[in-house]
């Protein structure tokens, strides 16, 4: 029995491989076709800017202004509602308090909540945080997986089944649910990772509830940890790297996917799962993980971090592609809008680094602001361009996760944990505004063929 398996093992390996030669040929593309069609690949002007694909209220992602055609760089702003997302980190921290609850509040109801109206909402949220009844036993921990991202999703999904009313597309039930999976999203990451951390790193399994009376970043945070203990500096920097990681305007890939998903009438849990799906890529939500192994790699490569010359020249050897990944690409460094600066990593830059000396991370710190100030000169002379080149969010994000003792598995999660408030926000306003499926074209350039009887191919 074991050589026929074997025997049909080596078969079914022959024909997967003839599949595959097959399947590389029928995907292909001529190199000129997405110009000869003027296709806009990546939904992308071809100055860079992105397609319109439509109008909201819950965004705004701010980094050059366009004058005559010409884009002009100019410092980074991000609003939510309007509200300058700095003024709102600066105004709880001057106060001395958390704020991703009043900017869940911001970014669904548009307005800034009095002290009773946060109350209210903060209470709300904590009394659905709690996971129905068996669902860590029954959806978690039964097939454990590697991807903590992917768990996620499948929570999100399977909540569907514990909703007595799950496809009723209403303001008022769209609203309950995504306050529901706000409310629950930290749980269930929090959950995932216990499962993973036992069944894959053989460790302890440690289950924790939240608290009715502490915030999301302070309950995930005792929901993480095996001992439950963590400090306020800790959980106020959590909390902030979750404010300034809440929203960025309707067309980043995981809010679109939420978009485009909830256009076509599906309920909320598939939309939402479907977000996290995109967020998990590392062109989009992963490259904070990508950011850290490519540190790591500096890291292990360079002597002296305050030497500027020994780190220019790793920088130069990952652009030539003979070092970290070959791709030659400066992760952290860059990005689609921002040209100037990105505010949610200079907000990073500046509430880290006291922690970051604390904790004995200041040489890190130092070699981050060094890749910093040198990438732009050096990508431009690889390039031969001269455009305007600045740190993202993800250069400062890994470093902030690892002083917090963030596990590398749940930096995607924490992403998706606070980006869930702008999805469920912009998917109640693509129901109650666009009103229409999204289907762009696509330009079909196959040839046609002949259909021939089985007995007559080749």
């Amino acid at each position: 029995m074991a050589n026929e398996w074997q025997k049909n093992e080596a078969e079914m390996g022959r024909v997967f491989d003839g599949c595959l030669k097959e399947a590389k040929k029928a995907n292909t593309v001529p190199a000129g076709a997405f110009e000869n069609f003027r296709v806009k690949r990546g939904l992308r002007e071809m100055d860079g800017t992105g397609v319109m694909a439509g109008v909201t209220n819950i965004g705004n992602a701010h980094g050059y202004m366009l004058y005559e055609g010409e884009r002009i760089a100019d410092a980074g702003k991000l609003e939510y509602r309007g509200f300058d997302m700095t003024e709102l980190v600066d105004g709880v921290s001057a106060e001395n308090r958390y704020g991703f609850e009043e900017c869940a509040y911001i970014l669904l109801f548009g307005k800034l909540p009095s002290k009773e109206e946060l109350d209210g909402f903060k209470a709300l949220l904590a009394s659905k945080r709690h996971l129905p009844e068996r669902f860590t036993e029954d959806i978690l921990m039964k097939a454990p997986s590697p991807s903590i991202m992917n768990k996620m999703a499948m929570g999100v999904l399977a909540l569907y089944a514990y909703d007595e009313n799950p496809d009723d597309t209403s303001m008022e039930n769209m609203l309950r649910q995504s306050i529901e999976i706000i409310a629950r999203l930290p749980s269930i990451a929090a959950h995932a990772y216990a499962v993973y951390r036992s069944h894959y790193l053989k460790k302890g399994l440690n289950l924790h509830i939240p608290k009715d009376e502490l915030g999301t970043a302070q309950n995930f945070l005792r929901m993480l940890r095996s001992n439950k203990q963590y400090t306020e500096e800790e959980a106020r920097l959590l909390d902030l790297c979750m404010i300034i990681q809440a929203e960025h305007g309707g067309g980043n890939n995981s809010t679109f996917t939420c978009r485009v998903l909830s256009s076509s009438g599906t309920d909320t849990y598939s939309a939402i799962s479907g977000a996290i799906g995109s967020l998990k890529g590392p062109l989009h939500g992963g490259a904070n993980i990508k950011v850290q192994e490519m540190f790591d790699c500096f890291k292990d490569n360079i002597r002296d971090v305050h030497d500027d010359e020994e780190v220019a020249a790793f920088i130069q050897r990952i652009l030539n592609k003979e070092a970290y990944d070959g791709k030659g690409l400066i992760y952290g460094m860059g990005h689609a809008i921002y040209t100037k600066s990105d505010p949610r990593a200079v907000i990073l830059k500046k509430y880290a680094e006291d922690l970051a000396v604390k904790k004995g991370y200041g040489d890190d710190f130092h070699l981050l602001e060094t890749i910093e100030r040198l990438t732009p000169e050096l990508f431009n002379r690889h390039k031969g361009l001269n455009k305007p080149m600045c740190a993202n969010v993800d250069l400062y994000s890994g470093l902030v996760y690892r002083m917090l003792e963030i596990p590398v598995e749940m930096y995607t999660p924490l992403f998706a944990m606070a980006r869930v408030t702008g999805w469920c926000a912009h998917r109640i306003e693509e129901f109650e505004t666009a009103k229409r499926i999204i289907r762009p074209a696509y330009k079909c350039i196959s040839k046609p063929h002949v259909y021939t009887a089985l007995d007559q191919r080749e």
